[in-house]
């Protein structure tokens, strides 16, 4: 169908849906990450495969059956359509499950926003364990892109959930992998953790923003909204 070829050419990333929460959007323009980009609508096929994974939801026999049937049919950007409609209907579990066959395909290339779209979502529906168990994933990935938005807007995250030990761990795998904070990266830890209380954390990543922009600290004053754009 006509639709189908669309969904190839055009991706807008996902936004999530609005919550009492704090909600990221995230927007990754980086060429190389087309993959994991999806169309302006799903196909028809992904829209079944949702449709059916919802069906087969509650029996495990049933659900590997629509997974093998169904979803591992797929092309990718079908299967992440999938993913992206299920976390937009707050199907976080299947949503989950959607991602870590995602992560067993040959084509797969870990991208730090959309773990971001997922993370909030999670959180946002209470599903505290199952962040730290996606955060656990993030952590084990080879071959992460510096994707500072990404980054950011997972600290941003994490620190609005109180989450610090995991924005603090955010920070660590920044480091660890070349991506070096920038002054909203800063601004997002050191406040929020001076604001959870967390004054030992908050003093150790002050000293590393004052390495990067000396001694005084003026962007920590400013009053503007840290924001990620769509």
């Amino acid at each position: 169908m006509r639709s189908s070829a669309i969904t190839f050419l055009s991706s807008p990333l996902l936004s999530l849906p609005a919550s009492r929460c704090m909600i990221v959007s995230m927007s990754d323009r980086s060429k190389n990450r087309r993959p994991l980009q999806k169309g302006r609508n799903p196909s028809t096929e992904a829209i079944q495969t949702v449709q059916a994974l919802k069906r087969a939801n509650k029996d495990h026999r049933s659900l590997d059956q629509v997974f093998h049937s169904k979803f591992n049919r797929l092309l990718k950007l079908d299967m992440v359509a999938v993913l992206r409609e299920l976390l937009r209907q707050n199907e976080c579990l299947l949503a989950l499950k959607v991602f870590e066959d995602i992560r067993k395909e040959y084509w797969y290339k870990p991208q730090v926003s959309l773990y971001a779209e997922m993370i909030t979502v999670l959180a946002t529906n209470g599903l505290f364990e199952h962040v730290e168990l996606l955060h656990s994933y993030l952590k084990a990935e080879r071959g992460l892109n510096h994707e500072l938005e990404g980054f950011n807007a997972l600290l941003k995250t994490l620190i609005s959930f109180n989450l610090t030990k995991l924005a603090m761990e955010c920070y660590y795998l920044m480091k660890e992998i070349g991506c070096e904070p920038d002054k909203t990266s800063f601004k997002i830890l050191i406040t929020g953790l001076e604001s959870n209380g967390e004054t030992g954390p908050s003093a150790m990543v002050r000293q590393d923003a004052q390495m990067y922009y000396g001694e005084c600290l003026e962007f920590l004053e400013e009053e503007e909204e840290i924001m990620v754009s769509k």
